[in-house]
């Protein structure tokens, strides 16, 4: 039998994460490239964006972070798009929640809050929740079951 040296097993080949203590200069839009939020895994590589120049985007996540950074509904992400097809854009980074934040304090990101100018309705990116007057029918067409 090996004698035991002592330097660990199996995860001390492997190595430490320590990804997450380092700090990663911020990526800012450049020309031809827009800010998105993830609204739809697609499968293979695909997913669907709402890229905040207000259109819908088909996705398509790059070879280089497909199987290293992982994508999921919700996120922000950096899109580069395509000058033949607008319909379509590339995934070339994906935004930590802290990288977020920053892009919001400096004007990059609008607020969900935020109401647009041309229509004065509020802009929604995260979720598709119900509005306050949609709740209050809902509270109107209760049903009092005490009374039948």
């Amino acid at each position: 039998m090996p004698k035991n040296k002592g330097k660990g097993g199996k995860g001390r080949k492997r190595g430490k994460n320590t990804a997450w203590e380092t700090k990663r200069p911020l990526l800012e839009k450049e020309e031809g490239q827009e800010y998105a939020f993830v609204e739809k895994i697609l499968g293979n590589g695909r997913l669907e964006a709402y890229c905040y120049d207000g259109k819908r985007r088909l996705c398509h996540i790059r070879g280089a972070i497909r199987k290293r950074v992982w994508i999921n509904q919700g996120d922000h992400i950096l899109v580069t798009l395509r000058d033949f097809q607008d319909d379509k854009a590339d995934v070339i980074h994906r935004y930590t929640t802290e990288e977020v934040r920053e892009l919001k304090k400096m004007g990059c990101l609008p607020d969900p809050e935020e109401k647009d100018e041309d229509t004065d309705e509020k802009i929604t990116f995260s979720r598709n929740l119900p509005s306050k007057n949609e709740v209050e029918k809902e509270k109107e067409t209760e049903i009092d079951f005490d009374n039948i």
